[in-house]
C-alpha cells in the first residue's frame, strides 16, 4: 500500500477517533455536572484540557483549481511534482536522533538547511532551492524518506500552482482574498458552505475573467496532529483531506504557444526591456501567441500598489507615427491622395510650431515616400484634407478604438464577457476635445494628442491589413475542458461588428508597410532573419512631469508569406535615445526564425 492510500485510511480513522472522543468527552462532562466523586471530575478534566492542547497544522497541497494550459496542452499553473514536506511541530520527536542527517543525505541538499527549517519554521514548508522553487525528487528519493516513517516529515505529490521560472505571469494573472467579490459573486456558494469569505479568487489576468470555471473543487491539505507534549498522536498523526472529481476542476486551453511565449520573455530580458511589452499573434487568424509585459511580477507576493502586475499589452498607449497607417488607409480609400500626387515638407507647418523630424524637411514627396520617411509634415496636410470624422472612421474600421479581446455575448449567462482581463479601449479623440482645431487635427495625424492605442491592437491592426482588410476578434482561450479531457465550451473566432477597408487599400498598404524596412525608417530591420514589413513610430510623452519617449515598431513577418503579426514597445525611454522598437522587433524576428530552424538565434544578448 503506497503512501497516500496510507494517510487517506488514517485520515479515516483519525475522524472517526476524533468523534468518538469528544462524544466521550461530552458524556463525561454531563455526568460530572450531575455530581460524579471529586478525584474523579478532576482526572477527566485534565483528560479534556489535554485534549485541547493538540496542536495541527496544514499545508495545501493543490489549490483545487483548474490549469491554465497552453495549446499543446503544456501547464502554466504547474506540474505534479514529488516534494519533501516538513511540519516544524514535530520538532520535539526529533531531539536526540539523527533522522535530518538521513533526510538531508538522500535529498542531497545541506543538514544545515534542513535543521533550521525544523527548528526555526512556524508553519509547514517544502523543500526549496534559493529561487524560492520546490525541489523536486525522484521516485527513488520519496520512497527512501517515507520508508524512515520520520515524525513530521513526508514525500508527497505537490502542485505549486505559480513557479518563479514559469512564463506568460502577466496573462494568467494571480488570486487573492477578496472577501467583498465573494459575497457579491458566489452568495450561493456561500450559503452552501462550497466557499468562506477567505477563499482564494481570481485578481487579474485569466485567473480573474475565468475565475468561476476555474474555482473547481477544494484544495488538498495535508493536516499534521501532536499531543499536548509535542509528540505525534501515534496512528494519527497525519490526515489528508482531497476531494476528486471526474468532470472538475475545468481547465482553459489557451492560444498561447509556450515555448514562442518563453522566447519573447527571453528577449524582453536580453534586451532590458524594463518598461513595455511584446505582442505576437497568429497572421492569419488573430489568436495570441505570446503576450509579454514588463516589469515582471511574483504572482505569490503581488504588491498591489507598484502595480507590476498590470499587464502592459493591454494597456493604451499613445502610439506615435504607427497611428500614420490609419491616416495613409484613410487617404487611399477616400481618394483624397492622387496617384503620384507631390506633397511638399519644408520641415515646418502652420503657426502651431508644428515640425517634421528632419531639420529642412523631405522637400518633394509623395505619400508612400512620406510613409515610409514617417514625414509629419505630410500626414498634417492629408489630415486636413481627411477631417477629424474620417480619421475616426478608419481607425475604428481598422480595429482601434475598441476592445478586440475575443466577446462572445451572453456566454453562460456573463454578458459582454471578455477574455482577456483589463484590456482598455484606446481612444482617438477625447471627448472634450474639439474635431475643428487644425492643432489638434495634426497631431492626431501622427499619433499625438489624444490618441491611444494598445500594443494587442496595433498587432491586430495588422492581421487586419493581411486579411484584406476585415477587422477579427483576438482569442486568448480557443476552449475549455472537463478534467476527462471532454470539451465543456469551445470560442469559435468571430470577426467585429464593424465594416473594414477595402482589398485594394489593404494591398497598398502592405507595399507601403514593406518600404518602411527597404527604403525607410525601419532599414534596420533589413538585417533580421526574415523579411519584415512594419511601421516604427515614436510617440512624445511625460512621466513624472519628465518628457519621455515610447518607442514602438509594428508589423509583420515572413513578408512574403507571413506567420506572425507582431508589435513591440519599450515605453518612457530617453528623448536622447535612437528608437529602440526596430531593434527589439529585429530580435523578436530571429527569435521566431531560430525556433522555426530549431537552431540558437544570432543575435547577441547587448541591445
Amino acid at each position: 500500500m503506497n503512501l497516500v492510500r496510507q494517510i487517506k485510511r488514517r485520515s479515516f480513522v483519525v475522524l472517526l477517533f476524533l468523534t468518538l472522543v469528544w462524544s466521550g468527552l461530552a458524556a463525561r462532562l454531563w455526568w460530572i455536572q450531575l455530581g460524579a466523586p471529586h478525584n474523579f471530575s478532576k482526572h477527566h478534566i485534565d483528560l479534556v484540557k489535554n485534549a485541547v492542547k493538540q496542536r495541527q497544522q496544514s499545508i495545501m497541497l493543490n489549490s483545487g483549481r483548474g490549469d491554465i494550459l497552453d495549446q499543446k496542452g503544456r501547464s502554466f499553473t504547474g506540474k505534479e511534482e514529488q516534494a519533501l514536506i516538513i511540519f516544524p511541530l514535530a520538532r520535539g520527536s526529533l531531539e536526540g536522533t539523527d533522522m535530518l542527517d538521513k533526510v538531508a543525505q538522500i535529498v542531497q541538499q545541506p543538514a544545515a538547511e534542513i535543521s533550521r527549517i525544523v527548528h526555526e519554521g512556524k508553519t509547514p514548508m517544502m523543500l526549496r532551492d534559493q529561487q524560492g522553487n520546490i525541489i523536486p525528487l525522484s521516485d527513488e528519493q520519496a520512497e527512501r524518506i517515507n520508508a524512515l516513517q520520520i515524525p513530521g516529515i513526508v514525500a508527497l505529490e505537490v502542485t505549486e500552482r505559480y513557479r518563479s521560472d514559469e512564463v506568460a505571469k502577466h496573462v494568467v494573472g494571480f488570486v487573492n482574498q477578496n472577501p467583498q467579490l465573494v459575497q457579491s459573486v458566489y452568495q450561493q456558494e456561500l450559503e452552501a458552505g462550497k466557499m468562506s469569505l477567505d477563499s482564494l479568487v481570481g485578481a487579474s489576468g485569466l485567473e480573474h475573467s475565468f475565475d468561476r470555471f476555474l474555482q473547481g473543487v477544494q484544495p488538498s491539505i495535508l493536516s499534521y496532529y501532536v499531543d499536548g507534549q509535542g509528540n505525534p498522536l501515534r496512528g494519527l498523526d497525519i490526515r489528508l483531506t482531497e476531494q476528486t472529481n471526474q468532470f472538475y476542476p475545468l481547465s482553459l486551453i489557451t492560444t498561447l504557444d509556450k515555448d514562442i511565449q518563453r522566447s519573447m520573455e527571453d528577449v524582453a530580458d536580453q534586451a532590458q526591456l524594463n518598461e513595455g511589452a511584446i505582442v505576437v499573434l497568429d497572421a492569419t487568424t488573430g489568436d495570441v501567441l505570446s503576450m509579454v509585459s514588463r516589469p515582471n511580477f511574483d504572482p505569490n507576493h503581488v504588491n498591489l500598489a507598484e502595480g507590476a502586475w498590470q499587464n502592459h499589452a493591454v494597456k493604451q498607449l499613445a502610439p506615435g507615427s504607427v497611428f500614420k497607417t490609419i491616416v495613409a488607409a484613410a487617404a487611399l480609400a477616400e481618394g483624397v491622395v492622387s496617384p503620384g500626387e507631390h506633397f511638399l515638407c519644408e520641415g515646418e507647418y502652420g503657426k502651431y510650431g508644428f515640425s517634421c523630424w528632419k531639420k529642412g524637411g523631405h522637400g518633394s514627396i509623395t505619400i508612400d515616400e512620406a510613409f515610409a520617411e514617417s514625414c509629419n509634415v505630410v500626414f498634417a496636410q492629408i489630415a486636413n484634407r481627411l477631417g477629424a470624422d474620417k480619421i475616426e472612421e478608419y481607425a475604428k474600421r481598422l480595429g482601434l478604438g475598441t476592445q478586440v479581446g475575443h466577446l462572445t455575448a451572453q456566454f453562460y449567462k456573463l454578458e459582454n464577457f471578455r477574455q482577456i482581463d483589463g484590456e482598455e479601449k484606446g481612444e482617438i479623440f477625447a471627448p472634450q476635445t474639439s474635431r475643428t482645431d487644425e492643432g489638434v487635427l495634426i497631431q492626431t495625424a501622427i499619433g499625438q494628442r489624444d490618441v491611444r492605442v494598445t500594443p494587442l491592437q496595433a498587432a491586430n491592426m495588422m492581421v487586419t491589413i493581411l486579411r484584406g482588410g476585415q477587422p477579427g476578434q483576438v482569442r486568448l482561450v480557443s476552449d475549455i475542458a472537463y478534467r476527462n479531457g471532454m470539451n465543456f465550451y469551445h470560442f469559435s473566432p468571430q470577426m467585429l461588428p464593424q465594416e473594414g477597408i477595402d482589398t485594394a487599400t489593404s494591398l497598398k498598404l502592405k507595399k507601403m508597410l514593406r518600404e518602411v524596412v527597404t527604403e525607410g525608417t525601419g532599414s534596420y530591420l533589413q538585417q533580421a532573419a526574415w523579411p519584415v514589413a512594419g511601421k516604427s513610430g515614436t510617440a512624445e510623452v511625460e512621466q513624472n512631469g519628465v518628457a519621455r519617449n515610447h518607442h514602438w515598431f509594428v508589423g509583420y513577418a515572413p513578408e512574403d508569406h507571413p506567420k506572425y503579426a507582431i508589435a513591440v514597445v519599450a515605453e518612457n525611454q530617453p528623448v536622447s535615445a535612437v528608437n529602440r522598437g526596430p531593434e527589439l522587433f529585429a530580435r523578436v524576428i530571429d527569435a521566431l526564425a531560430a525556433l522555426s530552424d530549431k537552431s540558437p538565434s544570432p543575435r547577441s544578448a547587448n541591445p
